[in-house]
């Protein structure tokens, strides 16, 4: 991250972060790979997604890429809970 710790990124610093985010998050996606955490501990399984990782961990902040990491799996078990619960519930 270009941004020096005590100074917040600039509005065209957060926009490369999520763009190269949502980039990453598309390459994981093609792999059908949801939590990037599983990148760290097996990288052989998404060699062709390490290229976009590291640009984006480059271009966020440490806790930014923390957070979107995590965000990413909570989204994914809320829309199959969500789902679930309507297939429950007999609503469609």
């Amino acid at each position: 991250m270009s941004s020096t710790p005590d100074k917040p990124p600039t509005r065209e610093e957060r926009k490369k972060c999520w763009k190269l985010r949502d980039e990453y998050f598309a390459c994981l996606d093609k792999l059908n790979i949801l939590d990037p955490v599983l990148v760290e501990k097996q990288p052989d399984r998404a060699t062709s997604c390490l290229d976009k990782k590291k640009h984006y961990e480059d271009a966020c902040m440490a806790s930014w890429v923390e957070y979107f990491n995590k965000r990413r799996v909570l989204d994914e078990r809320q829309k199959q809970y969500l789902k679930f619960s309507e297939e429950q519930s007999g609503k469609k």
